[in-house]
Parts: structure tokens; C-alpha cells; sequence
């Protein structure tokens, strides 16, 4: 029987390294047992001794296991990068992500994180962008981006739709984007809603000085969605939206690798993450799909915002955009494993769900300036209406860089001082 368990191995640089969470089985005898099983299904094994496997390809491509954390449930494979195709992440996830899941040695199993070799890595182009790129498209410099969601998620046809754009634009937003679930709807069809609202854009651009930008959703089968990517870029739009969860790992390769030569950013939502990434035992991390999505390429992604509507606590959501933005993470049993960028530009992290002015102080002292806010509720909601509430917003970033307490910069600024009051803010 091959042995996959070697506690003293050192993985090299050409090694693509995996971190499990693993709670074996009760009738599995061992944790190492279980480390076993996983190991020989994710790569060269079975479940019995077979003929076909030569001495050559056992020694050469088996894994190891190299690492067990018995008090924590932490392990760590180290996999020959031989056993990938490099530029196929469908691939690489059925092996490392794949029939594992489903094995009876396990009655749990989450990958916590990837390291990729840089034989991987450096087949992918990364980010077009990054947030270098964006802020110097749309200008915006030392503070976070502010956005909006365009609510309701459907039943607005396109005029209703460009006109919640301009007031949000008006009012002083960067971006305006489409939510998860509005493509192209009998009452609002794509290509009229993007040649409404860019009609809108171009007008408010003049008016303000400022660029404004517009993230429609195109999200389809691949055919489908380079045909409305390439009729955002004729009209004059700069960014497109996709789904990445459900539109699926190739559907994503091959939609960047189509846009490389076009001059448009992505943005990547994060919609049915949950199902796969909520259980803290099962599973794979949104760490492990961030370091994929900006693997990939997308420019902007949602990642959490702590003090918002959706799940994710404050180190989960921190860890992962500094895995975005190249900065430090502590080496510790339960965290990241170290990944090597290479060239790869650095993705724009995106705070979205339940947001509004009362909570951006919060926000920015645990997320940075380097993130796209995105408020839906929190600008639609706004007793005033629409402007009123991207007015709110904005202000409520200002008053955090000139240092300014809400409750005293909300006195000469009406728009903030009713969202405070609607959403009772209290320091």
C-alpha cells in the first residue's frame, strides 16, 4: 500500500499546497487514515491496490500529506504540479475540491486555502485593472469608491432603471451596478437599459466633472455573454458584471481571456458563495475563491463588509482582502498559506450588503480606503429619496477623512443628518 503520510516532507516551490479542515468519520480509525484517503482520491489512488499503477507514476506524482494538526483538525497536502493542467482551474478543483467531499472516511471537509506554484500562476493574466488601473480611470484617489445597487433587484424598466443611475450619480456616487439577478428581463431588456443608462452617464459626466461609471450585469452562457460585453464597449461602457459563482470557473477563464484586448474592468459578484462557503466545516473557504477569482482576473470583487447584513466575521473578511491587496498575513496553523503573486495585479475588494452612512466609519477603520463601498438600501432608503442618499453617503465618507465626527458634521449637512435619524445613529 502506498504511503501518502510524510510529516517530516518539505514541500518545494513546485508544489501546489492544499489546507484542510478534516473531521473523519467515527468508523475511520484515524485521523491520519482519513489524511490517506484524501490524498490517494484527489490524485493517483483508489480504494484497493491496482496493477496499473507503476512504481514510476507512485513516487513521482503521489502527494503527501505533510502537516496534521490533530487538536485543531488542520492538514496540509503538498500536490507534484505535475497532476494539474495549469491553466484549467476546472481541473485543478476536481482534483483538490472534488470527489473528496463525498467520501465516507470524512464526515467533514473544508479547504481553507491554496497556494499555487509559480508554474501555475504564471499561465494566468490576472486583474487587466487591478485598483492602480481603476483609480486612475475613474480618477478617484485617497478615498474609498462609493456605489450603489439599483433597487428595487427587478421590476424597473429601463428608463425607471437610468433614472435611479443619474440620481445616484447626481448625488455623488462613483459606480452604479446591476444586482445578481437582473440580466435581461421581458420588462427591462438589456440592451435598452444599457443604452438608457449611459445616455444618462454621459449627461451627468458633463454636469458634474466627475467620471461616473456603470456596471451592467452579463451574466449568460458564454456565447451570449461576449455578445453583451461587446455591445457595452460600443456604446461607451467600461465595466461589465458577472456572477462567478453560478456562471462557473471555464464560463470565467474564457470570458477574461476574450475581454483581455478590450478595454473593460470587471466586476465580480459573489452571488450563491454562501452555499459552499457558509458551514464552517464543509466546504471551501471565500478566501480560497478570492485567491481563484483574482487568479482568474476579476478586477473588483465582493468579499464582505463585517458591520453589514451578510455573513462573515471581521478577520474572515480583513484575511481576504489582504489576500487581494498583497498585504501581510501571519503564518499560523489556522491562516493563509503563503502565495507568491508573481506579476499579478491586485483585485479591489467590494463592501456590499446592508450598508448605509451610519456604519462607513466602522467600515473604513476595519476595511481601509482601498474598497468599493456599495450601499443599495442604505442610498434608496434615504427619507429623501434617491439623491439625497448618495449625497449621505458621500458625506459620510468625507466627514471620516477630515476626521470629523458624524453626529457634528451631520449639523451642516442635511441629507447625512436624516439618514442618522432614520437609521439611528447613536455615537
Amino acid at each position: 500500500m502506498l504511503d501518502y503520510l510524510n510529516l517530516d516532507y518539505k514541500p518545494s516551490d513546485n508544489d501546489l499546497k492544499v489546507m484542510y479542515y478534516v473531521e473523519k468519520a467515527a468508523d475511520t480509525s484515524s485521523i491520519e487514515k482519513a489524511c490517506e484517503e484524501i490524498a490517494k482520491e484527489s490524485s493517483i489512488g483508489t480504494w484497493t491496490d491496482i496493477v496499473t499503477l507503476s512504481e514510476d507514476i507512485a513516487q513521482r506524482l503521489k502527494p503527501c500529506v505533510y502537516h496534521i494538526n490533530k487538536e485543531k483538525k488542520i492538514i496540509k497536502i503538498a500536490y507534484n504540479e505535475e497532476l494539474f493542467e495549469a491553466d484549467n482551474i476546472s481541473q485543478i478543483l476536481s482534483a483538490i475540491a472534488g470527489n473528496i467531499y463525498g467520501m465516507k472516511a470524512i464526515n467533514n471537509l473544508r479547504l481553507i486555502d491554496i497556494e499555487f506554484p509559480k508554474s501555475i500562476v504564471s499561465v494566468y493574466k490576472g486583474p487587466k485593472f487591478g485598483i492602480k488601473g481603476i483609480r486612475k480611470l475613474l480618477k478617484v484617489f485617497g478615498r474609498p469608491l462609493l456605489g450603489t445597487i439599483v433597487k428595487p433587484k427587478v421590476g424597473l424598466n429601463p428608463k425607471q432603471h437610468a433614472k435611479v443611475c443619474g440620481e445616484s450619480w447626481i448625488g455623488g456616487l462613483d459606480i452604479v451596478k446591476d444586482d445578481e439577478n437582473l440580466t435581461s428581463m421581458k420588462f427591462n431588456k438589456f440592451e435598452t437599459r444599457v443604452k438608457e443608462t449611459l445616455k444618462i452617464r454621459d449627461k451627468i459626466e458633463i454636469e458634474t466633472g466627475e467620471k461616473k461609471i456603470y456596471m451592467p450585469n452579463i451574466t449568460a452562457p458564454v456565447s451570449k455573454m461576449k455578445e453583451r460585453a461587446d455591445f457595452v464597449i460600443e456604446q461607451g461602457g467600461e465595466y461589465v458584471m458577472v456572477d462567478i459563482i453560478t456562471l462557473g470557473f471555464s464560463a470565467l477563464q474564457e470570458i477574461r481571456d476574450y475581454l483581455d484586448d478590450k478595454n473593460v474592468v470587471i466586476h465580480a459578484h459573489r452571488a450563491m458563495h454562501a452555499a459552499i462557503t457558509r458551514d464552517p466545516k464543509h466546504g471551501m473557504t471565500m478566501l480560497s475563491i478570492a485567491k481563484i477569482s483574482r487568479l482568474i482576473g476579476m478586477d473588483q470583487l465582493h468579499t464582505g463588509t463585517v458591520v453589514g447584513k451578510m455573513e462573515g466575521g471581521e478577520k474572515e473578511v480583513v484575511d481576504i482582502n489582504k489576500v487581494l491587496t498583497n498585504m501581510f498575513i501571519e503564518e499560523e496553523d489556522y491562516s493563509m498559506l503563503h502565495q507568491d503573486w508573481g506579476n499579478i495585479k491586485k483585485t479591489f475588494p467590494v463592501a456590499s450588503g446592508g450598508l448605509y452612512p451610519n456604519v462607513v466609519h466602522k467600515l473604513i477603520d476595519i476595511l481601509g480606503t482601498d474598497i468599493v463601498i456599495q450601499a443599495g438600501g442604505g442610498v434608496h432608503g434615504h427619507p429623501e429619496g434617491t439623491e439625497a442618499g448618495a449625497k449621505a453617503m458621500r458625506q459620510a465618507v468625507q466627514a471620516y477623512l477630515d476626521n470629523i465626527n458624524l453626529s457634528e458634521y451631520a449639523k451642516t449637512h442635511n441629507e447625512l443628518k436624516k439618514a442618522l435619524e432614520k437609521w439611528k445613529y447613536l455615537k
